[in-house]
């Protein structure tokens, strides 16, 4: 709109000036509001979310979950089953070793905060302390009241003072949404909804001496003692952590980021949570539909010759593969998501419940088939999925589609985690 204005002198151009001002205001006015239409809520902020830091982008799609071959050992456990799966993100390399430490760290420090009156409420966004600089041990009062988290004198080694990792217990909350939309409880019209609010308890310290029970007349002492806090390992995997620990991980993640995001008046993204079954292995795939393997098939070798994951390729020869035990998270090259490591090094732990007969009933569409197991639950009700296989594995285990489980209760020196975040909207195209 383009407005030619024209003003007389005097007295008239005051008077005109004003007319202009008034006809202006009026002309504004009558552009504002809905004048009675369905327009929606206006003023809304504009929303675009980044790759999250470490984290790879999978598109949305569809394929053939399960064995891409007649085989009939795949037919006990894994049917080929056409699925459909939503786009999220998935971190690029397996939770290492000093990520997983930044989890122990704000643990540790959280506790040291309400011994010193400092409360701290869960999930919040804090500063790391400085054991060494920003805590008077000169102060009598600092060292008696900090002193509950350190080993008692007699379980000293050389006298060593040292966090007690038994301490280090972690408190979370989460929703169980399939209970609340149970038919049962929807037509029951509950108003307490603090009854689906489920609480755990778990201690997140890892298992180290995981490299030991896991093997009998094998020296793997040295791991034991140096694998988790030595520097040497830091971008290894973190192992010794059982699928309760894992999920904990999860929800203390979403929190410490949700905190951050809440200072700086930004909105949440969705939560940190692990993979269902189906999405890490169409995230394995990297694309391709019916390779036997992350980086293509049907061979585990490259063209020189040279192995392309961590695992057990002979019996006995561990290091053909240029690993003995664990390897960086970085090792070897990625598949075409840029995933690395979804073969060998370390299995992964999955979100989902194993069940042999899962495929016959899981649904095509985002598949999923949970179930929180109590304490006192049968064994059997503790299953949970592993995909990937391990240093330790033979090459059978390094498929995409091969299905294993575990414990959700037991540490294992190979079995490692990563996390996923699903994508908010279709596609980045909507953004």
């Amino acid at each position: 709109m383009k407005i030619n204005l024209k003003f007389g002198s005097g007295k008239n151009r005051a008077i005109e000036v004003l007319i202009c001002f008034f006809v202006i205001a009026v002309i504004f006015t009558s552009c504002s509001g809905d004048h009675g239409e369905l327009v929606g809520v206006q003023h809304r902020v504009k929303w675009y979310q980044a790759d999250p830091y470490g984290m790879i982008y999978i598109p949305a799609g569809s394929y053939n979950m399960g064995p891409s071959d007649q085989d009939v050992p795949y037919a006990l456990t894994a049917q080929s089953k056409s699925v459909t799966v939503p786009a999220f993100w998935m971190d690029n390399t397996e939770i290492t070793n000093n990520e997983y430490r930044q989890f122990v760290y704000w643990v540790r420090d959280s506790l040291a905060h309400r011994l010193l009156n400092d409360i701290v409420d869960e999930g919040e966004y804090t500063e790391r302390i400085n054991w060494k600089k920003n805590i008077r041990w000169d102060d009598q009062a600092n060292t008696e009241t900090l002193g509950e988290l350190f080993l008692p004198e007699s379980e000293r080694f050389y006298k060593r003072k040292e966090i007690d990792s038994r301490k280090l217990m972690f408190e979370y909350y989460w929703i169980d949404l399939k209970e609340a939309a149970a038919k049962s409880n929807r037509q029951q019209g509950m108003t307490d909804r603090s009854v689906f609010i489920k609480k755990g308890l778990t201690n997140i310290y890892p298992d180290t001496l995981a490299w030991v029970h896991d093997y009998t007349y094998s020296f793997n002492e040295p791991l034991t003692r140096t694998y988790f806090w030595h520097p040497a390992y830091d971008e290894y995997p973190v192992v010794g952590v059982n699928w309760v620990q894992a999920t904990a991980f999860c929800i203390w993640r979403t929190q410490y980021l949700h905190a951050y995001l809440d200072a700086i008046e930004q909105t949440w993204p969705e939560d940190y949570r692990l993979p269902t079954e189906s999405e890490w292995e169409y995230a394995a795939r990297g694309g391709l539909q019916l390779s036997p393997y992350p980086w293509g098939g049907p061979y585990i070798r490259n063209s020189r010759g040279c192995f392309l994951a961590n695992f057990k390729p002979m019996r006995g020869n561990y290091i053909d593969d240029g690993g003995v035990y664990t390897v960086k998270a970085t090792s070897y090259w990625p598949n075409d998501y840029g995933l690395y490591c979804m073969a060998g090094n370390v299995a992964e732990w999955t979100s989902n419940a194993f069940d042999e007969s899962a495929y016959s009933f899981i649904h095509d569409l985002s598949p999923d088939y949970s179930y929180s197991a109590n304490e006192n639950d049968l064994p059997a009700l503790k299953r949970k999925v592993i995909r990937g296989g391990s240093w330790k594995d033979v090459g059978y285990f390094l498929q995409t589609s091969t299905r294993s489980y575990e414990y959700q209760d037991t540490a294992k020196c190979y079995i490692g985690f990563r996390c996923v975040m699903s994508f908010l909207g279709r596609d980045k195209a909507d953004y």
